[in-house]
């Protein structure tokens, strides 16, 4: 993982060099801790598209069966989202974050131990409550460090972890699923719930040990550098809109961010719990295989991220660095039912759809967070969040539901496809100066 200081600008009469310097040292104690909890939390979230390629046919679960369970996830989650985040703001991340690892753990390893649809649905459901509040207490606990210049590249580098997490797992879900089938009377889908869930509870104990909730804590920084991180932020603060809660609830962007998320998400999910599925209709059987080709797009979306990140920060324009990735990514889908006979092709149409929706996400968090602060927007993030991953539970029933229909998977990346337009188009009716900054 890379880190670029970022913009030369300097507010007041700081020399640049010692800001960039600062905001690189916060980077560097923070960041990879931060990025390693994500490939954990993104990889124990979506490993149930592997487990599908052995777990179906052994449990006899229908396609519309697995959906759903895939789906019902983000049921849990948006329930205990927005309290979740509430808690985090009152507690701080520390504790709250480690007992969020440590409890999704436990659940995503005793999915191995899953044998009837019922079980399924509840220990999936279990895992969403228990990962709730995950992912936006980061956004959030990013927003107390970082002012919204330097946040879109952050951001993104937080959430290559998304990627990696895709580079990483599925060659490990692939060669676990292929070597240890029949050991201790395991499955191979068994196994990958198991030592899958172990670094999740290692990283809970290292959070508790390694992270600080606000900068004032950081003993790894002196005063002078606390100040200067605690000026900006307060410099940003007076310059956002300052909601009370029912205010934000009724606030017309923060729904509108909400939608916009709901379609970029579709196109995510719908491709994290279904690509181990289109790769293998190419005519690829061999788990390790499927797992090995999986990398292919997440590896160059992991690089695409970071690289229009850094062009949105530097341009200081987030609203089409939003909007042209989502393009992008219904071309990649659309393609990829053109050649889905066609592993090579298919592969290159995947990885353009890849590109084009993991792009999205980390700028579009750029978004909200430049006109949100305080207890607001510990709220506003968890719900638009919760509501934006509703699509987790819609996307992966809504492609199960389409294959057993029309025995194919190309109905619904029809649907994906259509769903990242208009996320993108919605992207463009936000007001320039209100999220350029």
């Amino acid at each position: 993982m890379t880190y670029n200081a970022g913009p030369t600008a300097s507010p007041g009469n700081t020399p640049a060099s010692f800001e960039n310097a600062t905001y690189a040292k916060v980077t560097w104690r923070l960041l990879p801790l931060l990025f390693l909890c994500y490939v954990a939390s993104y990889l124990d979230r979506v490993n149930v598209g592997f487990a599908k390629l052995q777990m179906l046919s052994d449990l006899k679960f229908s396609e519309t069966v697995y959906g759903l369970g895939a789906g019902i996830f983000f049921i849990g989650y948006f329930v205990f989202e927005v309290p979740s985040n509430m808690i985090l703001h009152k507690v701080g991340a520390r504790l709250w974050i480690a007992r969020i690892m440590i409890t999704w753990g436990i659940i995503s390893g005793a999915m191995a131990y899953v044998t009837t649809p019922e079980m399924f649905y509840i220990m999936r459901f279990l895992l969403g409550v228990a990962e709730a509040g995950f992912f936006p207490g980061v956004i959030l606990y990013l927003t107390y460090w970082y002012p919204a210049e330097r946040r879109g590249k952050i951001t993104a580098l937080f959430m290559t972890g998304i990627a990696l997490s895709g580079v990483i797992g599925g060659p490990l879900s692939g060669w676990i699923m292929h070597s240890m089938p029949g050991i201790w009377g395991h499955t191979g889908w068994q196994w990958m719930f198991i030592l899958e869930a172990i670094p999740s509870l290692i990283l809970g104990v290292l959070v508790i040990l390694y992270m600080k909730d606000r900068i004032r804590d950081a003993h790894w920084l002196n005063e002078e550098e606390k100040t200067l991180l605690e000026t900006n932020i307060r410099k940003e603060d007076s310059q956002k809109e300052h909601l009370s809660l029912s205010e934000m609830f009724s606030h017309g962007r923060v729904w509108l961010g909400a939608l916009i998320y709901f379609c970029f998400v579709m196109g995510l999910y719908g491709v994290s719990f279904w690509l181990p599925t289109i790769i293998k209709t190419t005519g690829v059987t061999d788990p390790l295989n499927v797992g090995l080709l999986t990398a292919i797009p997440y590896a160059f979306a992991a690089v695409a991220m970071v690289l229009i990140a850094r062009s949105a920060d530097a341009r200081r324009e987030r609203r089409w660095h939003v909007a042209i990735p989502a393009f992008l990514g219904c071309v990649g889908l659309l393609a990829s039912t053109v050649y889905d006979h066609n592993t090579t092709m298919a592969m290159a149409s995947l990885t353009l759809a890849s590109i084009g929706i993991l792009t999205t996400l980390p700028l579009f968090w750029s978004l909200p967070t430049a006109f949100l602060s305080g207890t607001a927007a510990a709220a506003g993030i968890a719900l638009i969040n919760s509501l934006g991953n509703l699509a987790g539970f819609v996307s992966p029933f809504l492609v199960g539901w389409l294959k057993d229909t029309t025995q194919s998977t190309n109905a619904g990346m029809y649907v994906l496809a259509a769903s990242l337009v208009i996320g993108g188009l919605l992207t463009l009716t936000l007001p320039a100066k209100l999220v350029n900054k």
